[in-house]
């Protein structure tokens, strides 16, 4: 096999179905596609993006995001994926990690003040960034010189081709970091490609009779994974700018979807706005990782109306999608987390976290990974690329399963410290590093709860000699952070629960949910 066998190139399938996207009822059919993608990379190298180059993509799911992705690709530069629902310093931080040269921005979406969240970030803190270009609009407000991302329009020059260089990064999603941003975790087009075609084949599908509903953001490895492995399967995908539960529900209906993954809150909020007892026959997985309380009950009655839910698991290291749960599996064993390996050259073990030994199974310990979706490494971070690596090449994935025996896996919980809200893998430095920079605030510990059902975040803040009013914290959090990661409450305290060890004073992160839950009840 050459090497272009393995790019990104390689997953559009000349016999494929027609189309192969629609965006918001706009059919786009492959040749199509192709030509965006050739506009793009065109585009991209009149802009002086080459070899090596990082663009920052700040969009909702749409074409240009895709093309995008894929002119990069070409060109051998890399994307840098950038969450809509960042705010200044989760943009600043990815944007100085990275590297990014130019960003491809929406002129705006919903809500969403692009121009007002790149307004709070110094232009001294991202010095690479020499560019916007602007999606919707000729420019907005910003002290970086903006362009219109007019791709598709303006003619350019071809641009070279450097696509044999699918083992170089061509993907950076954002993943949990241990202080206050978040790591890059990069991927290539080798790593990417590859686990497409495994989901296309795991899952058997037929361009013909299988189609994709794509609700989440490709800004992340989970929708971006599963619309990679339906490009790979030459299945029409039909997509949603950005999840709303009644127009998903719609292109369920009247499109014969036969699948769609998602968060248990998307299933969720999709069966409420209808009263059908089976609404969706042509449905036949819908792949959900389990956020919520109450995730086994939605699966029980999503099954009685005729919505199978099946259990998964991934990461931005391995990719999502990595594991499924089969149709053959028991009801109680197919929405569990974990399941089958996509690629049949994948390896999943466990290691007993006390001994250090390969755990037997059915005992639980830390999953470890070896697969060809394994990520490259952490961008521009050799440290903690080689703490998460084995010296045999597994990843030390930092989540707690069991082998089930019969070459499938369990997962169980998150191992260590990192909540997971609104969906996202969320370390707590992260915002106890912006509440730290707070004036009054003198340190703080963040921890997760179960606030009616959701889970969110609560903060406990040791005032400084001028105590922090707490509106004026939350209000400054709400500008520098996504909303999921503002705290639900702000508790000031005098110290912190510790406990005295060998190896120094350790915060009893139990102790701070008990006090946070204490003192909800009381409210």
């Amino acid at each position: 096999m050459s090497a272009n066998d393995f790019s990104l190139q390689s997953l559009i399938r000349p016999e494929a179905a027609e189309p192969a996207f629609v965006f918001d009822g706009t059919p786009v059919s492959r040749a199509e596609f192709l030509a965006r993608v050739e506009q793009t990379a065109a585009w991209l190298a009149a802009q002086g993006i080459g070899k090596g180059d990082v663009v920052a993509v700040w969009l909702v799911n749409r074409v240009e995001w895709i093309a995008l992705l894929f002119a990069a690709a070409r060109l051998g530069a890399i994307v840098a994926a950038v969450n809509t629902r960042y705010r200044s310093a989760e943009v600043a931080h990815l944007l100085k990690v990275s590297g990014a040269k130019l960003m491809v921005v929406e002129a705006a979406f919903r809500s969403i003040d692009f121009a007002a969240i790149l307004a709070d970030i110094a232009k001294d803190d991202v010095p690479a960034l020499q560019q916007l270009a602007v999606v919707g609009a000729d420019r907005i407000p910003a002290q970086w010189p903006c362009v219109r991302f007019d791709a598709f329009d303006a003619v350019h020059p071809p641009a070279p081709l450097a696509q044999d260089d699918v083992d170089l990064p061509v993907l950076l999603y954002t993943t949990s970091g241990t202080t206050k941003g978040p790591k890059l975790v990069a991927h290539s087009q080798r790593t990417l490609a590859s686990h497409a075609v495994s989901i296309a084949n795991a899952l058997q599908l037929d361009p013909q009779r299988n189609s994709l509903l794509a609700m989440l953001p490709f800004c992340g490895t989970f929708g971006m994974t599963s619309l990679l492995g339906f490009i790979a399967a030459g299945a029409t995908i039909h997509v949603l700018d950005a999840f709303e539960a009644a127009p998903a529900l719609k292109i369920l209906s009247e499109h014969r979807i036969t699948h769609s993954f998602g968060s248990d809150e998307m299933f969720r909020r999709i069966l409420a706005l209808t009263d059908a007892p089976r609404p969706f026959p042509h449905l036949e997985i819908c792949g959900f990782a389990a956020f919520q309380p109450g995730w086994r009950e939605l699966a029980a009655e999503a099954e009685a109306r005729g919505m199978r839910l099946f259990g998964l698991y991934g990461s931005s290291e391995v990719q999502a999608l990595f594991s499924i749960a089969r149709g053959g599996d028991t009801f109680a064993n197919r929405i569990e987390g974990g399941g089958w390996p996509m690629s049949p050259d994948a390896k999943v073990r466990v290691r007993d976290t006390e001994t250090g030994e390969l755990a037997a199974h059915g005992v639980s310990g830390e999953i470890e990974i070896s697969a060809p979706s394994r990520f490259l490494g952490y961008f521009n971070n050799p440290e903690a690329t080689g703490d998460a690596i084995t010296t045999d090449g597994f990843f030390r994935t930092g989540d707690i399963g069991r082998l089930r025996g019969d070459g499938a896996f369990v997962y169980e919980t998150r191992a260590g410290d990192a909540m997971r809200l609104g969906g996202f893998l969320v370390a707590p430095g992260e915002i106890e590093d912006e509440l730290k920079s707070c004036p009054g605030v003198a340190d703080a510990q963040v921890v997760a709860v179960d606030l009616k059902g959701q889970a969110r975040c609560v903060a406990f803040v040791i005032a400084a000699a001028e105590p922090p009013q707490q509106e004026a914290l939350t209000a400054r959090l709400r500008e520098r952070l996504a909303g999921y990661k503002v705290p639900a409450r702000i508790y000031l305290v005098d110290a912190f629960p510790v406990t005295d060890s060998a190896n120094g004073v350790k915060i009893q992160r139990a102790r701070l949910r008990a006090m946070a839950m204490e003192r909800i009840a009381t409210e």
